[in-house]
């Protein structure tokens, strides 16, 4: 906008001092100072071009006591001298043609931009004015008509050229601007280009990176919309799919700043820079990184100075070996390089400076302009790398052939105004411009049809590997092609194999802020860091990992558990005390031992006769039961082992507590009532222990009837298995029902320890209670036991208490006699066994009939009925 209003205050100022008295005049307020080509006499139309023929315009002296001129320009550039003298050849080659214009003679106006914008701006003004004093908005002299402007080299210069021509629909076709910013018709509704948009390249570099698995790059762009536009849409592609940046760096257009670049280079530890500049603004970087012998850094160059020569500096194989880049097509254009050859030194004064330029570099620093120009190195006479040279060669065709389009056009057939053809003598630039948008042509000697879309050209790119020689010359190998039109899964074609990278080296380097995070590993983002700089957490206990980079650890089902590298869900062991490990064999084995030990007893001696035999047997019998329902604790829980382990535990407790209970009742009674009959003590024996075993079976019935215990899978007790095990249904009714064996463990030991004194030989109330003493020792210990282990261990130390109060009881109870009959037998006697009671004057006498012998009599007497029958 601020243009448009500059020109336009321009215009009107001019316009007013036209329209003054004859002595009014037009005051010349600054003179250009360009340099350039020109021929335009008798030519039927002109094309201008523009082209950085050096590198930067000199400093003036600020001088403000004269006229105001505008800078000379310095930094002789071979290349772009080459890319103005393939439009001179290209005009020259369509003059020639009979197909194309054979009418229509083309002049041209080229001038140089110096690598300046406001050297840019002075071309364009000057070419639309049509004299060297420019004058906005007026076109002075009647010459041929102006067609297009090809140019004006870089980006900048290009954006504000074409701000300038858009105003006046001028065309506009540019050779090597690629800026993104360009594609905009609502900004630049003119401007065309013959080189890809650098849309296309920054996708085709991000795509590059993610290839390689680069995942810390750094980049460094020019201080102009090429490299900022470039950068930006490349970072915005990348650290979407995860890629993150390391650096970013600007290059200035003056040589400053360059050595805190350099630092910065040197200290990041990304391996991989990015740039997006042009050889010119790139070339001091890089003498200062070859001066502080920067190496171990990979490249990637962009269209702009990818193949340019001004990188080839002594020793750059070290910096820039294996470097890969994007170049546009490349061609051979026949004639060419005799044309380059054939110039002549003194036909006008840029060739003139060409020439002192190229002496400079002889050994002498001196020529008379007869050398043999075929002779030098130099990067002019270099047609092996024709890639912007084929460029510029294409946008002059495409004004040409959009010129011949319009001089063709057939009258009533045309497209303006309804059917109106255009006058190629004297024509209106937008009327060119019609043309050139919708103009459709293949290249000379290559082929390569030409059309625009939208202004732009398809994206394709040949992908340039940097291999040096042991000599140190450079290759330019082509390891690949980008092409943007084509569907997304193919634009990108790398022969990995190809590449030969930094220290010729065949693995590409890798590029990461931290190593990748295996498998069994989840990122941990640092504070402060980009995404790609992480730690490598440890999956915990139960959860995995199975990819690599994993943010987060994947939680394994209830029923698995993590393997041990945490990369894989296994399922979880299942525990449970089985018959087939050596701790169930053998508590088996001790299971079946008691209750053998039990039944092998000699139950026919008189020791077992006198000493209480209903109270022996009960108790063998219930010690039996206790001893092998352990053995349902054994094996997988099922939900009937389940009920049959907690219930016939209860009742076997049950049975044998309430048989010592009753005995020990009985067998006080039958001390001190002696004439009881037999059959009475017999019934009230068996009463008491029905009664007692009746009200514990009850509770059992209800409790399995209501919540009856069943198995279930714990696995919340231990994280790497499941646990198989019985649940009691109910707190309450479990509780309930080992609380009565309690109180009948709690009566019989205070009835065994009352009749500890009663008095026999063999007192039975002496061994009982020290059996319910250690009946009590072993269930007391066994509650802290039994709380502090998990899995099958509970399970057996349950079984072990079992065992341990049955082995207790059996030992306490049973073992004196075992004693008797095994060691004394000579006491084991009628005589021995018959109760004695002591007199006041110390002489024992039998006070009561035994248990026993009332049992004797109960045999006698069913006997005696018998025989009566």
């Amino acid at each position: 906008m601020e243009i448009r209003h500059f020109l336009l205050g321009l215009c009107a100022f001019c316009l007013f001092h036209r329209r003054a008295s004859a002595e009014s005049t037009c005051n010349l307020k600054a003179k250009f100072n360009l340099s350039g080509y020109k021929d335009v006499e008798k030519k039927k139309v002109v094309i201008g071009g523009m082209f950085p023929i050096h590198k930067r315009i000199a400093s003036n002296d600020g001088n403000t006591l004269r006229l105001p001129v505008s800078s000379d320009c310095e930094g002789f550039n071979f290349r772009t001298f080459r890319w103005t003298q393939a439009m001179l050849f290209a005009i020259n080659e369509i003059n020639k043609r009979e197909d194309l214009l054979p009418n229509t003679d083309l002049g041209y106006v080229i001038y140089d931009s110096c690598f300046t914008i406001s050297k840019a701006v002075e071309g364009t003004l000057t070419y639309l004015t049509g004299q060297d004093e420019a004058v906005p908005n007026y076109r002075c002299g009647d010459g041929p008509p102006l067609a297009a402007l090809v140019g004006a080299g870089g980006s900048d210069l290009s954006i504000a050229t074409a701000r300038i021509l858009g105003l006046y629909h001028f065309p506009q076709v540019s050779y090597s601007s690629t800026c993104s910013a360009l594609e905009s018709k609502f900004q630049f509704p003119t401007f065309l280009r013959t080189i890809p948009n650098d849309k296309h390249q920054s996708t085709a570099i991000a795509k590059m990176v993610l290839h390689f698995g680069w995942t810390w790059v750094g980049t460094i762009a020019a201080d102009d919309d090429y490299g900022k536009y470039g950068i930006k849409d490349f970072k915005e592609q990348v650290e979407e799919a995860g890629v993150c940046i390391s650096f970013s760096e600007t290059l200035p257009k003056v040589n400053k700043d360059i050595q805190r670049i350099v630092q910065t280079v040197v200290e990041a530890t990304a391996k991989i820079i990015v740039v997006f500049s042009s050889d010119v603004d790139l070339s001091p970087l890089i003498t200062e990184l070859l001066r502080q012998n920067v190496t171990n850094r990979t490249w990637i160059a962009t269209e702009a100075w990818v193949t340019s020569a001004l990188m080839m500096q002594h020793g750059v194989s070290s910096l820039l070996g294996g470097t890969l880049g994007f170049a546009v097509k490349r061609a051979s254009i026949p004639g060419f390089q005799r044309y380059l050859l054939d110039m002549d030194p003194y036909t006008d004064p840029l060739t003139e400076e060409f020439w002192e330029t190229v002496c400079l570099g002889l050994p002498d620093g001196l020529c008379t302009g007869c050398e043999s120009v075929a002779k030098l190195n130099n990067t002019y006479f270099d047609v092996s790398q024709l890639r912007i040279t084929y460029s510029v060669y294409k946008a002059v065709y495409a004004v040409a052939h959009a010129l011949h389009n319009l001089e063709h056009c057939k009258e009533g057939q045309g497209p303006f105004n309804g059917k109106d053809c255009a006058d190629i003598t004297d024509f209106e630039p937008w009327q060119l411009m019609y043309y050139l948008k919708n103009v459709r042509f293949k290249v000379p000697h290559t082929d390569e049809e030409i059309y625009f879309d939208k202004g732009d050209v398809e994206g394709f790119y040949e992908i340039i590997n940097w291999q040096f020689s042991s000599n140190g010359e450079i290759s330019y190998v082509i390891v690949g092609h980008y092409n943007g039109s084509a569907a997304p899964e193919d634009r990108m074609n790398i022969l990995n194999d190809s590449i030969v990278w930094n220290s010729e080296v065949l693995e590409p380097p890798r590029s990461v802020c931290s190593e990748n995070c295996q498998p069994g590993t989840r990122k941990g983002i640092r504070q402060g860091e980009p995404v790609c700089c992480f730690d490598c957490i440890p999956c915990a206990d139960g959860e995995i990992s199975n990819t690599s980079n994993a943010r987060e650890c994947i939680l394994c089902g209830v029923d698995d558990w993590s393997n041990d590298a945490h990369d894989a869900c296994v399922p979880k062991i299942i525990e449970f005390l089985a018959f087939g490990e050596p701790l169930g064999i053998t508590l088996i084995v001790i299971s079946a031992f008691g209750a053998l030990v039990v039944f092998i007893m000699n139950v026919g001696t008189p020791l077992v006769k006198a000493n209480d035999a209903l109270l022996s047997f009960s108790l063998l019998f219930s010690l039996v039961v206790t001893f092998l329902c352990s053995i349902f604790f054994l094996g997988q829980p099922q939900n009937w082992s389940c009920m049959t382990s907690q219930v016939a535990l209860a009742l076997g407790f049950a049975f044998c507590l309430s048989s010592i209970m009753s005995g020990i009742t009985v067998n006080t009674i039958t001390r001190t009532i002696t004439e009881l009959p037999a059959l009475l003590l017999v019934g009230a024996f068996y009463k008491d222990i029905f009664s007692f075993l009746y009200t514990q079976g009850i509770a059992c019935g209800v409790w399995l009837i209501m919540l009856p215990p069943h198995s279930i899978k714990n696995t919340s007790a231990k994280n790497i298995k499941i646990i198989l095990e019985c649940d009691e249904g109910s707190v309450v009714f479990i509780c309930c029902i080992f609380s009565y064996d309690i109180l009948l463990a709690l009566l019989a030991f205070i009835f065994a320890f009352i009749a500890r004194k009663l008095e026999d030989n063999f007192s039975e109330g002496k061994c009982i209670t020290f059996g319910m003493l250690v009946f009590f020792i072993v269930w007391i210990s066994f509650v802290p036991a039994y709380l502090s282990t998990r899995g099958k261990f509970m399970v057996a130390v349950q079984i072990f208490a079992i065992l341990a109060s049955s082995f207790g009881l059996l030992t306490c109870i049973f073992l004196p006699k075992c004693y008797i009959l095994l060691v004394k037998p000579e006491c084991n006697t009628e005589e021995m066994m018959r109760p004695h009671a002591k007199t006041r004057d110390g002489t024992a006498t039998g006070t009561s009939a035994s248990l026993a012998t009332a049992a004797t009599e109960v045999n006698a007497t069913i006997s005696s009925m018998a025989i009566d029958d």
